[in-house]
């Protein structure tokens, strides 16, 4: 999300730059097996699934809905769908240029939240640890912690993880940046299979800009974090009931559902703008009604109309929201008996105090 304008001077230099420090070599072109929008997936490398793709009218739903949005909305797509059928097998429905290397924008801090939860897994932090919050760490954009106008406070690890993916916090991601310096980030991502995905270093080690990630790769984190396999059960719990929870963004996937529905969807939004326009990303898993991950979205979007405008008309997000219904009313007939891991976050209650 929009973050401080020294930030604007880095992304000008192009999503090849930030690829070249994060992973050696330039931004990658569209790969030769990427899927056409609106047909199944064949064999190949890079298909999950690993034979002929989806033909059930669910599938063609999306697919149909997904070109339709994207020539409403404009711009340049970068995405990758995926859901289980009636097997439990999990099946790619769209990859539209699935491995480009992309600047993720604020859906990045699903990786740095990751690479915080490992440290924890392996006893190196704590999630009751504290850090204080001082006024010279403070990031505006998007966030809580900018509105306080006074700091001092002491906030625990758990704190500032839940106000990074929750509300967005910039500020968090400086003090997730305190625990696990950048490199160490980039380390962790590397250790769990990621060749793109990383954050971007800069002269002080504890802080970085947010960095590039694919579709493809960001699928692979959503789908391994909902599986419990990227970190340890009770970390992932941890980080789904964050993404899961209502208070959480509304303008895109999950805004025209009703709350028991938003809260079957992890989802987190990242938007930004650069030379060639806006960007509006979203990323997330939907869980069947008994709490199995069911279906997988990472949609980036670059080179978009309307670049101040971060609320819920903007074209993009409208696409997100008309997509977001169409993706739950495909998995609403599904269950994924086969899943090995299982997440449920309690039911809303309103409560008034007292």
């Amino acid at each position: 999300m929009p973050e401080h304008v020294s930030r604007r001077a880095a992304i000008g230099m192009g999503a090849a730059a930030a690829a070249l420090v994060a992973t050696g070599r330039p931004a990658a072109a569209a790969p030769a097996n990427t899927v056409a929008v609106g047909r199944a997936p064949v064999a190949g490398p890079g298909v999950p699934g690993g034979s002929l793709g989806p033909t059930g009218t669910s599938q063609t739903a999306i697919q149909q809905a997904y070109a339709t949005q994207k020539a409403r909305a404009g711009g340049v797509w970068h995405s990758h769908i995926a859901m289980v059928n009636a097997a439990g097998t999990l099946e790619t429905v769209v990859a539209d240029d699935a491995d480009r290397v992309t600047h993720g924008y604020s859906v990045q801090k699903l990786a740095v939240a990751v690479a915080v939860m490992d440290k924890i897994d392996r006893g190196q932090l704590r999630l009751d640890q504290k850090l204080d919050l001082t006024a010279d760490i403070i990031l505006g954009g998007t966030g809580i912690y900018f509105l306080h106008t006074v700091w001092g406070d002491d906030v625990t690890v758990a704190n500032f993880l839940t106000a990074m993916l929750l509300v967005s916090d910039n500020t968090a991601v400086r003090m997730c940046g305190r625990v696990v310096p950048a490199l160490e980030i980039n380390e962790i991502l590397a250790s769990k299979g990621f060749t793109h995905t990383r954050v971007e270093p800069v002269a002080n080690p504890n802080r970085f800009f947010l960095g590039v990630t694919t579709p493809r790769e960001t699928h692979d984190l959503l789908w391994r974090l909902a599986n419990k396999t990227i970190v340890t059960p009770k970390s992932a719990d941890f980080l789904l009931g964050i993404l899961r929870w209502i208070n959480g963004y509304h303008d895109g996937v999950r805004r025209n559902m009703s709350s028991a529905e938003r809260s079957r969807v992890a989802t987190k939004y990242g938007a930004d703008f650069d030379e060639r326009g806006a960007a509006r990303h979203e990323a997330g898993i939907m869980f069947d009604a008994g709490g199995a991950p069911t279906l997988t979205y990472a949609m980036f979007a670059d080179s978009l109309g309307d670049r101040d405008n971060y609320g819920a008309t903007h074209p993009a997000v409208q696409a997100h929201a008309a997509l977001g219904r169409v993706m739950f009313g495909a998995i609403a007939t599904i269950t994924n008996r086969t899943a090995k891991s299982r997440h449920s976050v309690d039911p809303f209650r309103p409560v008034s105090g007292g």
